[in-house]
């Protein structure tokens, strides 16, 4: 049974490739029940393909500079979060791109998504960092959650991926 809130605040440090399998066990326990509502199972069986197996996330890590950040509660993964640098603004602000934050179904409620998104800010404003973008599907109830963390919604994009689309909302808030 699990509680309202966790027993200890979250650990939450880098991840590195031996924490792929973590990563991949997280995703496989939060992507369906997060998609299931908002794109057909056939694209969310594609997407989690394309994202989350072994030598794409060994990409999106190496070679993409993507950061993974893992979130322990008494010592058991309960979240993730991966960020990285974006291309510098024509007025020359840098920013980041957050792009992925989930937390299991059995551990959400309990802040953990908070706790992830600001450790997300804070190394992203130590870095250098003006302001923090994401994308959000615009069915996706989470962009209530990032309203609340101080997200504006931008614009909306249509993202291709493979045969398919993510509608989403562009979002940033100034770090």
């Amino acid at each position: 049974m699990t509680s309202d809130a966790p027993t200890a605040p979250p650990r939450i440090e880098p991840a590195t490739l031996k924490d792929i399998p973590t990563i991949i066990q997280l995703a496989e326990a939060t992507w369906e029940p997060t998609y299931r509502f908002i794109i057909s199972e056939e694209q969310l069986e594609y997407m989690y393909r394309v994202i989350y197996s072994p030598a794409a996330l060994r990409r999106q890590m190496a070679e993409q500079q993507h950061v993974f950040l893992v979130a322990r509660v008494d010592g058991e993964p309960a979240g993730f979060a991966s960020f990285s640098p974006l291309p510098a603004e024509e007025n020359g602000e840098a920013g980041y791109k957050l792009h992925k934050i989930y937390v299991l179904p059995t551990r959400q409620g309990q802040r953990l998504g908070v706790h992830l998104i600001e450790a997300v800010e804070n190394a992203a404003r130590a870095a250098g960092g003006r302001f923090l973008d994401l994308n959000v599907n615009r069915y996706n109830p989470a962009i209530a959650f990032y309203e609340r963390r101080g997200f504006a919604r931008q614009r909306e994009v249509d993202v291709p991926i493979g045969p398919y689309f993510m509608n989403d909302y562009v979002m940033r808030k100034t770090l």
